[in-house]
């Protein structure tokens, strides 16, 4: 089969497709023929081999993953003999990065709980598009957020995977003032998506233009943590799912002192892979939620969809046609 070979940290020219042997699943595992799969920070991260963090979840000078890929979308081949979920021939998607990874090859092993079964209505372009970014929305939005009816909301990145599906997932919810901050280039996508208003962070900086808010949900996060504080209302609460390394570790040590003194929060949120996949099923079926592509990209482009998605030019998600 052929698959994205990760062999040193670097450039994404590094990479190539290479053939490798199809993998045999373990007894709790099911194979899977990819038809799909889409592109995240995952990815970006682990290719370079930045932030530092990364190598020591993926190997300090080389890379123990060979073959990259987080969100994935197939059909099940054969069934490891203690599995019970799935059967040949079921339609599945899913979340891998708790799982091995490897959604960027012709063929790849997953544990049967890191999967759901997709739904006849979802093409698997959109499947692939779904499981992680539409997690984060989900869990940052309701989990964390506790999002209300009537509640003023502001997404950093929203131009990107999770902000084009949780403009979506809010809207489900009766959040109609929402407020998108990302280039300028993505600013008509983003209005289709539904967000009410647009900020172009290039030439704006949403945390200086005196508006709080009562969530926001950041996929950027990149100041100090006292800068997100002017923007919130009293009792208001900003939700980060990623961002640069430092301002990430200032909010996680700054979070409980800032709530001991005010009634603003910060928090993060910490993902609880392929969770909610019934709830975006729900949601897909009935027209709340729906991807927006970039792309599909052939598999033989998969390197330089990568650069796209890690110079921020694209909108939504980026996905590959893997079959």
């Amino acid at each position: 089969m052929k698959a994205l070979a990760l062999k040193k940290y670097g450039s994404t020219d590094l990479l190539s497709l290479e053939e490798t042997p199809r993998p045999t699943p373990k007894d709790d595992e099911v194979l899977i023929k990819v038809h799909a799969a889409a592109v995240n920070d995952w990815d970006w991260n682990m290719v370079r081999g930045k932030p530092f963090y990364m190598r020591l979840l993926c190997g300090l000078l080389r890379p123990k993953i060979g073959i990259p890929g987080v969100e994935i979308s197939g059909q099940v081949i054969s069934t490891g003999r203690k599995t019970e979920k799935f059967k040949p021939g079921d339609h599945v998607y899913g979340d891998l990065s708790e799982a091995g990874f490897g959604a960027f090859a012709e063929y790849t092993c997953a544990p049967e709980n890191a999967l759901g079964k997709k739904p006849a209505c979802m093409s698997f372009i959109d499947a692939a598009a779904l499981p992680h970014a539409a997690m984060l929305a989900i869990q940052g939005l309701i989990d964390v957020g506790k999002i209300q009816p009537g509640q003023k909301l502001l997404i950093n990145g929203g131009g990107g995977g999770v902000g084009l599906l949780g403009v979506q997932i809010a809207k489900s919810l009766g959040i109609d003032d929402i407020t998108g901050v990302d280039s300028a280039s993505k600013a008509e996508a983003m209005r289709l998506a539904g967000y009410a208003r647009t900020i172009d962070y290039r030439s704006d900086d949403f945390t200086r233009m005196g508006e709080a808010y009562d969530l926001i949900l950041d996929t950027k996060t990149n100041r100090s943590p006292f800068r997100y504080l002017h923007s919130l209302k009293e009792g208001g609460l900003y939700a980060t799912v990623g961002g640069q390394t430092l301002p990430l570790l200032q909010l996680v040590a700054l979070a409980p002192l800032i709530h001991r003194f005010s009634s603003k929060r910060l928090r993060m949120v910490v993902l609880k892979t392929n969770r909610d996949l019934d709830y975006i099923n729900q949601l897909y079926e009935t027209g709340d939620l729906k991807p927006i592509i970039d792309g599909p990209y052939p598999f033989s482009e998969i390197a330089s969809a990568i650069q796209l998605f890690g110079e921020g030019k694209h909108i939504g998600k980026v996905a590959i046609n893997i079959s």
